[in-house]
């Protein structure tokens, strides 16, 4: 443990020394492509990315988790084949233009970070199937996610979210969308006339009453525990709720239920990232 730790602060001191060696410390010599084409540079206290990275052109996957990153340098476009990008758990407080870019980008992570808007250029990735935002700073929705026409999942969770905007509904590829931990005074009407989702999470908001959901002929889940409200979203048979005065056997299993649905977002998670 305590080498670990050493390591760790030595590590954290090498990240502000820009030199090729320091660089070379934290993430080796990176000389040839990886057999896989995915490469993981995650928790190596990097607070720029290595330009060799960047000469990885046939790269599918990089991870770049849990790092000190503000920016991106602009070589990064070189990566053309990228389909997967992580930069969660990063210092970003805005979308560096270079990711958008990468225009075959299927997997975007960015969640916690510190990022309150996101540029119109984010509608270059056309290919963009799922897009991760949770804990941010965003106080309004981003209106640049309605350009993204075959989004499927979008994670929008903990932020400071007071309404979603009527043009959502072009996302008709849209079917998971997980609003958790926002500031929703009332469930979103948009959401109504969105028939083809399949999952709605908008647990943890301040929704006091709930409309009937039975025309979301999609709908296979809908999380809404943790809000002062006074009934229980009506579904369609077979539409599990998780949440306060759902059904009967559901009440006994809420707890249960919400983490099974928290761990079903992970398990999602690695089925986009293998598919």
């Amino acid at each position: 443990m305590w080498t670990e730790k050493m390591g760790n602060v030595v590590r954290g001191a090498v990240a502000f020394v820009p030199s090729e060696r320091c660089q070379r410390f934290l993430v080796g010599d990176l000389k040839e492509m990886p057999l896989d084409r995915t490469l993981d540079l995650s928790s190596r206290q990097l607070r720029r990315l290595p330009i060799r990275a960047s000469a990885f052109n046939e790269l599918i996957k990089l991870y770049l988790s849990d790092n000190h990153l503000s920016n991106l340098p602009p070589e990064l476009q070189n990566l053309q084949k990228l389909q997967l990008l992580a930069l969660d758990f990063n210092c970003f407080e805005e979308l560096p233009l270079v990711v958008c870019s990468l225009v075959q980008l299927n997997i975007l992570y960015l969640g916690n970070n510190r990022l309150y808007r996101l540029p119109k250029e984010l509608q270059q990735l056309t290919e963009l199937k799922t897009l991760w935002l949770e804990t941010n700073c965003f106080t309004k929705f981003p209106q640049v996610i309605c350009e993204l026409p075959n989004i499927k999942t979008l994670h929008l969770g903990y932020n400071q979210v007071c309404s979603l905007p009527t043009e959502l509904e072009r996302l008709e590829e849209l079917r998971s969308i997980w609003l958790a931990g926002n500031l929703l005074n009332d469930f979103p009407p948009v959401l109504l006339k969105m028939h083809y989702l399949e999952v709605i999470d908008v647990d943890r908001n301040r929704i006091r009453q709930f409309p009937s959901l039975t025309s979301l002929r999609g709908l296979k889940l809908v999380i809404y525990d943790h809000n002062p409200c006074v009934n229980a979203p009506m579904v369609a048979d077979g539409v599990r709720r998780v949440g306060r005065w759902a059904d009967s056997f559901d009440d006994e299993e809420d707890e249960g239920d919400g983490k099974v649905a928290k761990a079903g977002v992970k398990a999602q998670e690695s089925l986009e990232e293998n598919e």
